[in-house]
């Protein structure tokens, strides 16, 4: 079973369980779960996980960012604007009407 298969499957399982349960069942599980969570062997490997996704994040969020710009630049305009290229868009805005205040 691959990884995304198991995060669905236990997200699943999780729903219909605390769908199931009701809001006290809900506070036992959660209780339990933070009490697990809080114990070294597991928070250890997830703090550590939390923050190489953090690093991954900030060193790759300005690729991201360029990749999502060309893309939405492509859709919009027809081209792919890379690096460097810029794209000139005038807005013609109309005069506001005047309209007398009623008194």
């Amino acid at each position: 079973m691959g990884m995304k298969t198991g995060i669905i499957l236990g997200l699943g399982v999780g729903y219909v369980l605390g769908a199931r349960a009701g809001r006290e069942r809900y506070e036992s599980i959660r209780s339990a779960a933070s009490r697990i969570r809080s114990t070294p062997v597991v928070a250890r490997p997830l703090d550590s996980l939390g923050d190489r996704v953090s690093d991954a994040v900030r060193s790759q969020g300005e690729k991201v960012t360029d990749r999502v710009a060309d893309v939405v630049k492509e859709r919009l305009f027809g081209t792919s604007a890379g690096r460097g290229e810029y794209v000139d868009v005038e807005i013609e805005v109309e005069e506001p009407r005047s309209h007398p205040i009623p008194r």
